[in-house]
């Protein structure tokens, strides 16, 4: 009996909540790329501004979707999941986004509590 194919795919488009990201493993250059849309803006990020940590639920995959030198950044992460293709070209499927706020003030008294919001 031959093995299971197992065909991961390299292209998400993922939308919800007025967000619609688009996130390549590699393109054609070998870099990841990551296109972040919502109702004001549209940011593209290659290479080392993707960050991708594989964990036992899928694959987290962060950029910085806002920076200040003096409070904070705020980025946005997407946890992709797992995916066969099997002998298909596409495949529905659920993904969760997360909007983070980092807090930071110049003040270091100021840089208690909750910073991740």
């Amino acid at each position: 009996m031959a093995p299971p194919i197992v065909v991961t795919p390299n292209l998400f488009h993922l939308h919800g909540n007025q967000i619609t990201v688009t996130y390549a493993k590699s393109g054609i250059d070998g870099k990841p790329h990551f296109q972040y849309h919502d109702l004001q803006q549209t940011l593209n990020f290659s290479g080392d501004q993707v960050r991708a940590v594989e964990t036992e639920i899928g694959t987290l995959v962060s950029v910085t979707i806002h920076t200040t030198v003096d409070s904070g950044s705020t980025s946005f992460s997407v946890l992709v999941p797992a995916v066969n293709l099997g002998k298909s070209e596409s495949a529905n499927i659920r993904a969760v986004g997360v909007t983070t706020l980092h807090r930071f003030s110049i003040v270091p008294a100021l840089n208690v509590g909750q910073i991740e919001l």
